[in-house]
This record gives C-alpha cells, sequence and structure tokens, in this order.
C-alpha cells in the first residue's frame, strides 16, 4: 500500500476503509491481541481518562451520549465515542457530541500511522491486519489523550467481550436492553448473546443494566457474581411513570429505591423521543450517581436535558413532518411505531430499508397495523441489502409496496407523496438509509 497523505479527516476515513470493516458485512474474526498489542506501542492512550463502557443490543448510543453529556456538565472534558456515524466520520469521536478541531484528529492519526501505514500482516500481533473497526478506536484513544479529556465514555460496537473497546478499565460497566442482534457473530439465543454483551464486566468494577430479560438477566447476574461486580438492574432500582412524549421530547417521573441516586422522585427531561428514551435516561441517571464520578443531581438534570443524537426518531422541521429513526430491530421498531402512532395518530407515509442481515419479517408485522402502503428501497451502498424480500414481507402483512430501489428516488417519492397527501413521512429500518435522508433532506434541521 502506498504511503497516503492525510490532510483532511476524510482522507482518515477512506484510508481506514481500506481494512476489512464489519460494518459493511465483511467477514471479520473478532479478538483483542492487535488492539492491545498497538495500543501498548502508543503508551495505552485508553487508560489517560477514567471511562464508562456501554454495551447492550439497543439503546445503547442514547446512554452513553446521555452519561457523556452529564459529565460534560459536570465540568470535566468528556470524551465520547460512537458508532455508526451517519454523514460525518468525526460523530464517532466527540466531545460530548462536539467535533475536535481537524487538527486533533489528523495530529492523532500522524502518531497512529507509522505503525500501520505500509505494514504487511507480519507487522501485527496474530499476523493480521487490523481492522476499519480497530483503527477508529485506536484514533478515539489518542484524541481523547491528546486533547486533554478527564472522562471519557465508550460505546461498544459489536457484541462485547472481543469488541475493540473492551480492552478498557472503566469505573462503570453498562448494559443496555437485550435483544436477538448479529446473530451470525455474539450467537443464535438470548443467553449467548447476553455472554458475549456481558464480557465487559470487570473484576470489581460495578455494572448496571437496563434489561429486563429474565434470561439475559441470569446470564448477567451470574457472570457479575464470578468477577465480584455490584450489579444494579434498572428495574429493580427504580419506577419509571407518567412518561410524556411531545414532538420536543420525553420526560418521565421517577422514583430511585436508592436515595443516594435521587433522595426524591425526579422528573427527567430528555429531547430524546421515546418510551425507551424514559429508560434510558433513568439508566444514565442511576449508572452516573452511583460511579466514581459522582456528578450532582443538577449536573444529571442538565446533561440528560442537552443529550442529542441524528436518526433516533428525529423529527425535521417544516410541513409535513419528516421522522428519521434508525430502529433496524424488530423490538426498536415497536418502540418506533409507537412513538409515531402517539404523536402523529392519522395516517403516514413510509420509506423502509434495512440490511441483508436483519429481520423485515418481523419488523413489517411491527408496522402492519400503522401503514397501508410502504416505499421499499435500499439502505444506500453501505452495507448489502435485499429489498424484494423486505417487500415481500410487507406484502404479506397486507401492506401495499412500492419498489424504488433508488435510494434518492425513493426518498424524493416519498416526500413528494407526503406533501401531497398533507400527512407526516417516517423513513426508519437502518441507520445508512436515515443519512441518506439527512444528505436528501438537508434544507431540513432538527426541529428545536
Amino acid at each position: 500500500m502506498t504511503d497516503p497523505a492525510f490532510r483532511t479527516v476524510q482522507d482518515i476515513y477512506e484510508y481506514f476503509l481500506s481494512f476489512v470493516n464489519a460494518e459493511k458485512g465483511q467477514a471479520v474474526e473478532f479478538k483483542l491481541d492487535r488492539m492491545r498489542d498497538l495500543a501498548a506501542r502508543l503508551g495505552r492512550p485508553e487508560a489517560a481518562s477514567p471511562c464508562l463502557h456501554v454495551a447492550g443490543s439497543k439503546g445503547k448510543g442514547s446512554v452513553s451520549t446521555m452519561l457523556a453529556s452529564i459529565l460534560e456538565a459536570s465540568g470535566r472534558r468528556t470524551g465520547l465515542y460512537t458508532s455508526p456515524h451517519i454523514l460525518d466520520f468525526r460523530e464517532r469521536i466527540t466531545r460530548a457530541g462536539e467535533f475536535f478541531p481537524d487538527g486533533a484528529y489528523l495530529a492523532a492519526m500522524e502518531e497512529l500511522a507509522p505503525l500501520v501505514v505500509g505494514a504487511g500482516p507480519g507487522r501485527f500481533a496474530g499476523s493480521e491486519l487490523p481492522t476499519f473497526f480497530e483503527l477508529a478506536t485506536l484514533l478515539a484513544f489518542m484524541v481523547y489523550r491528546n486533547q486533554g479529556c478527564d472522562a471519557t465514555v465508550y460505546e461498544v460496537g459489536l457484541g462485547g467481550r472481543l469488541d475493540s473497546t473492551n480492552i478498557v478499565t472503566p469505573e462503570a460497566s453498562v448494559i443496555t436492553v437485550i435483544e436477538l442482534e448479529h446473530t451470525e457473530f455474539l450467537g443464535t439465543t438470548i443467553p449467548a448473546i447476553a455472554g458475549e454483551k456481558a464480557g465487559i464486566l470487570k473484576p470489581g468494577v460495578p455494572a448496571f443494566t437496563g434489561s429486563r430479560d429474565p434470561a439475559a438477566l441470569e446470564v448477567f447476574r451470574r457472570i457479575a457474581a464470578e468477577r465480584a461486580c455490584d450489579l444494579r438492574v434498572l428495574g429493580e432500582e427504580c419506577e419509571i411513570r407518567n412518561v410524556r412524549l411531545t414532538p420536543s421530547g420525553t420526560e418521565a417521573m421517577v422514583a430511585y429505591r436508592d436515595r443516594e441516586v435521587f433522595p426524591e422522585p425526579v422528573l427527567l427531561r430528555t429531547p430524546l423521543i421515546g418510551e425507551a428514551q424514559a429508560e434510558n435516561a433513568a439508566l444514565a441517571a442511576l449508572t452516573a450517581r452511583l460511579s466514581s464520578f459522582r456528578p450532582s443531581p443538577e449536573a444529571v438534570l442538565r446533561g440528560i436535558a442537552r443529550a442529542s443524537l441524528p436518526a433516533r426518531f428525529q423529527i425535521l422541521p417544516g410541513e409535513p413532518p419528516v421522522i428519521l429513526d434508525g430502529a433496524h430491530t424488530p423490538a426498536s421498531m415497536a418502540y418506533t411505531a409507537e412513538a409515531f402512532r402517539r404523536l402523529f395518530p392519522g395516517p403516514g407515509v413510509l420509506v423502509f430499508a434495512c440490511a441483508q442481515d436483519k429481520r423485515p419479517v418481523d419488523m413489517a408485522r411491527v408496522l402492519s397495523g400503522r401503514f397501508r402502503r410502504a416505499i421499499v428501497t435500499r439502505p444506500g451502498t453501505f452495507k448489502k441489502s435485499d429489498p424484494e424480500t423486505a417487500a415481500e414481507a410487507f406484502e404479506a402483512e397486507g401492506i401495499a409496496v412500492d419498489r424504488i430501489p433508488d435510494t434518492e428516488e425513493a426518498l424524493r417519492t416519498g416526500l413528494e407523496r407526503a406533501v401531497a397527501e398533507g400527512v407526516p413521512l417516517l423513513v426508519t429500518g437502518s441507520f445508512y438509509l436515515c443519512a441518506a435522508a439527512l444528505a436528501a433532506f438537508r434544507d431540513r434541521t432538527v426541529r428545536s
């Protein structure tokens, strides 16, 4: 490989894309030997600041973002590592959601490049080249160290046990809701997937989970006991009531059993929309208050109120409303469908696409009572997809389908139909489809 010049962050991203990438559906053998070796050669940047580590099947991006926002609100310079990005690679490596100066990414790449550029497999542990995600994670470690972050939050990319982020020793480990996902990598049962997620639990490190699944909780309790982790289960730690959704966010009254979290029931407000976001906010508050960071109750409330993420029931302004949601599992889609029903109880237009490895039959079933007609397309070109199978899934549910393989044309048609009928447009099934929608509707901004 020729020695590339890294003049922009986009140059870094395009270089990383030349390595094997599980996000594109490419076969990856997950292991941590390369990560540990490369991090050691870089001076162990992952140990430069205390951190929180978040895994789960859904909600982990929201909880990670809320935690980073809470720590930032408490006066800490907080790094936040999430994936995937929607429009810009820098979204993965931020200061509590805000980009660092481009020079921060380029300076970190200057340190990383001599270890990687032009190197053959023999230069790496296991005699295999690093992956896209490993390189992105190493870059994040170095950006946060170089930028003087005194707290960091790392969202697991996939699984947990062998994820590239799992070389950190956090102040607390967090596992959100578990469901069947990435079964080709993580296993085909809830206990198997829970075992992979629980791989982030570290000896003696406090652990928190938002899971309610008995099979998953059995695994978490067993592994936590083996590793002497104090495990807190959200459903046992608090009561969430009076959940209210509006176009500007979600609020809920939360009463915690442990008065150290909040001594009295507290109203949590987040600009993220959905019943699941009330649970995510409650989990983030529980974790933050009982971790070694111990932000004040006021910082917790401010942080949750400021946390935002694109493509999580994101409502774009204007008439008719356009809603973007990256839900790509049946359980996540159920939350999306319910939020859409509660905020927009009339008819709507649906544009749907999902990656080939998802479950369109189950997602079509979730959406079947809500839409009479759907536009089915591809979620862009980044990941393999099978729009014909998705279209057949919707037709099997009695939904009329317009097959429009070209993503931009499908989005344009969906918006035109929504305008003509005066009804909202829901774009869902894939973060990559939402990214294409944000690009297509770039004249619209997030509704405040």
